[in-house]
């Protein structure tokens, strides 16, 4: 089944987040190898592809997960929560109409 993983990030967290970009970028490509990521992405805080320094205020990925255990608990590993990016992670079962 498909799940949503909405993340907030801690305001000015930019740089731990470029810190920690690398391996989150690997948890990434992994579930990218296994056909099961189907987008991911950060959301910028300034209207725009490139935020500057602004950075951003969160992630969105939908990607297949067993249950929604295993997608909170793929979460819960994540590099950005590890390094203080993340202040509220949200996981949710989703329903891929188109």
């Amino acid at each position: 089944m498909l799940y949503l993983i909405y993340a907030e990030d801690v305001p000015g967290s930019l740089e731990q987040r470029l810190a920690a970009r690398p391996a989150h970028l690997a948890r990434l490509q992994s579930l990218k190898d296994e056909a099961r990521l189907i987008v991911a992405g950060p959301n910028p805080i300034a209207d725009g592809e490139l935020p500057g320094t602004a950075g951003f205020s969160g992630s969105v990925i939908i990607a297949e997960f067993t249950t929604l255990a295993e997608a909170k608990a793929w979460a819960d590993k994540d590099p950005y929560v590890n390094a203080g990016v993340y202040q509220n992670v949200t996981v949710k079962p989703f329903k891929r109409v188109f």
